[in-house]
C-alpha cells in the first residue's frame, strides 16, 4: 500500500475517515431499505401531517395580515418542511440507541476504523433520507396548491436551509442516541421534540402568541429557518418586528452552525468514551 494512504499520515487518515464514512453510510441505508415499516412511517408521516393541519385545522388558523384557508396553506407548508426536518433528530437518536443496545456500536469500536465514521456515516445516511422526505413533502405541497412565488435561486436556497437545519440536528440525535441507555428511554425524547417544534413559527406566527411566549418562539432555531424559508419562498407570514425575525435568513445559517459545532464534537467524543 502506498505510504500516502496509511493511517500514519495526514492524507492517509483523511482517506480512511472518508472510506469508513462511506462504508457506514452504505450499511445504514441498506438497513433502512430492508425495513418497509420504517420507510412507510418516515415518508408517510409528513404527508399525513400536511393533510391534517392543512385541511382539518386550516380554516381555524390565522395568518398575520389576514387571509383565507388558501393563504394558511401557503403559510403552513414552509413550517411543515421545517417540522419534518426538525423531527428527524428523533429518528437518528432511535436508530443510534438501537444499534448501541444490540452491540453494533461496540463492534464498530473494536474495528480499525476512524472514530468519526459512525457519526459521519449516520449523518450522511440521514441526510439522504431527509432529501427523500423533503422531496415527497414538496410534491404533496404542490398537489394541495402550495407554490413558491420566488425565483429559482431563492427557492433552492430555502430548501438548502432546510437541509442545513436537518444536518445540524443529526448530531444532536447521534449524541442523544449514545447517551440514552435503552430504546424505551429514547421514547422520552419526544418530550424534547414537541416543544421544539410547537413553540415556534411552524403553525402560528410568534406575533399572535402571548407576550411572554412570543420571544421564546421567535428565538427558537426552528422559527428562524421557518421564517427564512417563508421569506425566500415569498409565502405570507414571513418577517416580524423582532431583530431575530428581521434577520431570519442570517439566523437560519448561524443556528445550524452553532448546533453542529457543539454537538458534532460531543457525539464523536461520546463514541470514543463508550466502553468496549
Amino acid at each position: 500500500m502506498s505510504v500516502a494512504l496509511t493511517a500514519d499520515t495526514a492524507h492517509g487518515r483523511l482517506y480512511w475517515a472518508f472510506a469508513d464514512c462511506l462504508n457506514v453510510t452504505r450499511r445504514y441505508l441498506t438497513h433502512f431499505l430492508r425495513q418497509p415499516v420504517t420507510i412507510a412511517w418516515q415518508l408517510g408521516f409528513p404527508i399525513v401531517s400536511v393533510l391534517l393541519y392543512g385541511f382539518v385545522f386550516g380554516e381555524a388558523m390565522k395568518v398575520p395580515g389576514g387571509g383565507d384557508d388558501g393563504d394558511y396553506k401557503q403559510f403552513l407548508m414552509p413550517g411543515m418542511f421545517v417540522m419534518t426536518m426538525a423531527f428527524g433528530f428523533m429518528n437518528t437518536a432511535m436508530a443510534v440507541v438501537n444499534d448501541a443496545s444490540k452491540g453494533v456500536i461496540d463492534r464498530f469500536r473494536s474495528m480499525p476504523m476512524a472514530p468519526s465514521a459512525v457519526a459521519s456515516g449516520r449523518g450522511v445516511a440521514d441526510l439522504v433520507v431527509a432529501c427523500a422526505e423533503l422531496t415527497i413533502l414538496a410534491l404533496t405541497a404542490l398537489a394541495i396548491g402550495w407554490r413558491s412565488s420566488a425565483g429559482f435561486p431563492d427557492t433552492v436556497l430555502a430548501f438548502g436551509l432546510l437541509l442545513f437545519l436537518r444536518f445540524s440536528l443529526i448530531w444532536v440525535g447521534v449524541f442523544l442516541g449514545l447517551v440514552v441507555p435503552t430504546p424505551e428511554a429514547a421514547g422520552g425524547l419526544y418530550a424534547v421534540a414537541f416543544p421544539l417544534t410547537m413553540i415556534s413559527s411552524v403553525f402560528v406566527a410568534p406575533s399572535l402568541m402571548p407576550d411572554w411566549l412570543a420571544p421564546v418562539a421567535a428565538w427558537n432555531p426552528v422559527s428562524s429557518t421557518g421564517t427564512a424559508t417563508r421569506e425566500l419562498f415569498g409565502n405570507p407570514g414571513a418577517g416580524g418586528s423582532t431583530w431575530v425575525e428581521q434577520h431570519a435568513v442570517l439566523m437560519a445559517v448561524v443556528w445550524p452552525v452553532v448546533i453542529s459545532l457543539v454537538f458534532l464534537p460531543l457525539a464523536v467524543r461520546k463514541f470514543k468514551q463508550l466502553s468496549r
